[in-house]
């Protein structure tokens, strides 16, 4: 979508390693949440940051090395650059899924939530190892208090300490039970399954753009094709290049995951994938 013209891309804000130049208040927590109870600390710094204001006092404290200087020298220009032109912003952050309805009410966002595969889920955390989000969310009373207080007893049994795969299908009920509330209380955001966009990614992006009030051009039908050419791999080396075959990425967990772990996700997370997925969509063939 940051191929559209006048669009500009702002990558993970929330995330809690995020350029303080960029949004100048600190992410305490992954996941973390903001709501009417805490907002108001965030709104400025929000502000400043849809509105392309950089902070190069708060970024000046993350400068250690050359590259840091040439960071921030590059982001002020973009900012510079996006409020010159009156540019809208676009923010590409799963980390902010517990905030998404803050962030929609406050700011009127347009919200585009993208649905994933449990086992799909599951097999890029075992290929990252990434250590999780439970001891954060447990540690944010009010996103307990509000959110998730049906699984309070399942984070507290895990924080001390699960495998890969049942921190994986915890995470992903926890994630997906978020968005089946926000699919019922929010009719007018755009859900969309990750599946369906990678088998047919033109024609999906056409119509997240038309829906977005986006002009579709050349340029960004080019920029889509390139990125889910069948010509790439299905799964680059580096984990987080955007370019690979796209209908193919679709299988790749059944090569990375055991057939005990996938039935394994498939049982675990049975209380929320009916909402998005059916037993066609975990055919091992």
């Amino acid at each position: 979508m940051a191929s559209a013209p006048g669009v500009a891309y702002i990558h993970e804000p929330f995330n809690v390693d995020h350029r303080l130049g960029i949004l100048s208040v600190p992410s305490p927590r992954w996941l973390t949440y903001i709501s009417r109870d805490n907002g108001a600390e965030f709104i400025p710094a929000v502000t400043d940051m849809l509105e392309f204001r950089y902070h190069a006092g708060a970024e000046l404290g993350a400068v250690r090395r050359p590259r840091d200087v040439a960071r921030m020298a590059r982001d002020w220009g973009r900012f510079r650059r996006h409020a010159r032109r009156g540019d809208r912003p676009l923010l590409k952050d799963p980390l902010a899924l517990m905030s998404a309805e803050w962030l929609s009410d406050r700011f009127q966002m347009d919200v585009v939530v993208m649905i994933r595969h449990p086992a799909a889920f599951a097999s890029s955390i075992k290929r990252l190892g990434w250590p999780g989000a439970l001891r954060d969310m447990l540690g944010q009373p009010m996103l307990m208090r509000d959110v998730l207080a049906p699984f309070r007893a399942e984070i507290e049994a895990a924080v001390d300490g699960i495998d890969i795969i049942d921190q994986a299908i915890l995470e992903w009920r926890i994630d997906h039970y978020v968005i089946g509330r926000y699919r019922s209380s929010r009719p007018d955001w755009l859900f969309v399954r990750h599946e369906d966009i990678a088998r047919a990614p033109v024609p999906g992006f056409r119509e997240l753009f038309s829906r977005l009030g986006l002009r579709f051009t050349d340029h960004a039908r080019s920029e889509i094709a390139m990125t889910a050419d069948p010509s790439n791999p299905a799964e680059p080396a580096d984990p987080y290049d955007i370019r690979r075959n796209s209908l193919s990425s679709i299988a790749t967990w059944r090569d990375r995951l055991t057939a005990a772990e996938i039935e394994r996700v498939h049982e675990g997370t049975r209380d929320v994938w009916p909402e998005f997925y059916t037993e066609e969509d975990w055919a091992v063939a």
